[in-house]
């Protein structure tokens, strides 16, 4: 499955856009992939809107789903050059900087638009600096070693979440400089829950970003994605606080969801509307 997969990723973006084009079909109208799952999670997080809007996202959505699904796949043979040239970075002066003046920043990160392209910005850091990526190991593992080798093409470090801490102050001791990006706005599990409203609605958020700032000192950035075009985004890293240790609990959490409420309603069609983000209730998860 990886030759062919590794094979398949060789095409040009044009040939694989009709391969897309093709599944977006399969997807939308044939399998109808968790329809029911976009279009309630749409309605609900979208009241003020009409049908017809909500249509219009609901398959915006889909061909995004539809090409974020090969365009992932394509950086098993995308260049360095060309991943600089397809994601732009904003602002580079501001981050650099203070990656360099405490060793190190958090950049939460939402799952918008070509959020794993971000892997290719060891470009842009200073050399010896470390573009670490925390990520959730798959139980698939042939999958799980598969998205390893992608997101490590271009620098990136990957740490399992379980590691996390340990990963981190490791390179604090062999005095690397770090970038961490945490994706912040997923299910989570365990008790590493911070709940408040999100689009309306009653939301778990993690809170390991805001946990993992706090214990390194490391100012923390919101990552705004904007898909200009096809295979193109742009990357911008917002200052949310330089000195997490003067926030109260949950604050930092707090200023994310915020953030990502507005990226939400300024485009809504680039987030993965098919989790099922919304799996239970406070009160149900006090209960179990």
């Amino acid at each position: 499955m990886y030759i062919g997969m590794w094979l398949f990723s060789a095409l040009p973006f044009k040939i694989l856009y009709l391969f897309s084009d093709i599944n977006y079909f399969l997807m939308y109208y044939v399998g109808r992939y968790r329809r029911r799952v976009v279009r309630d999670n749409l309605k609900r997080s979208f009241p003020e809107k009409s049908d017809e809007e909500l249509l219009r996202i609901e398959r915006k959505f889909y061909r995004y789903l539809s090409d974020y699904l090969l365009e992932d796949l394509r950086m098993l043979h995308m260049s360095a050059e060309d991943l600089r040239r397809r994601m732009i970075y904003k602002n580079t002066g501001q981050y650099l900087g203070l990656t360099e003046k405490y060793g190190g920043i958090i950049v939460m990160i939402p799952h918008y638009a070509n959020y794993e392209w971000l892997i290719g910005m060891g470009a842009i850091m200073k050399p010896g600096d470390v573009p670490v990526q925390v990520y959730k190991p798959l139980r698939n593992v042939y999958l799980d070693e598969l998205f390893k080798r992608i997101r490590a093409r271009f620098g990136g470090y990957n740490i399992p979440k379980h590691s996390t801490a340990r990963e981190i102050i490791k390179l604090k001791r062999e005095g690397k400089n770090m970038v961490i990006g945490l994706i912040t706005d997923q299910w989570p599990s365990g008790y590493e829950k911070y709940w408040t409203t999100f689009l309306g609605r009653e939301t778990a958020f993690l809170n390991g970003a805001e946990r993992i700032a706090k214990m390194m000192n490391f100012p923390v950035f919101y990552c705004e994605l904007t898909k200009t075009r096809r295979g193109y985004c742009e990357a911008e890293f917002k200052l949310m606080t330089e000195f997490p240790r003067e926030t109260a609990e949950g604050e930092i959490t707090e200023m994310f969801t915020r953030c990502l409420e507005q990226t939400l309603r300024r485009e809504p069609a680039y987030w993965l509307w098919s989790h099922k983000r919304w799996k239970a209730s406070k009160a149900e998860c006090e209960r179990a």
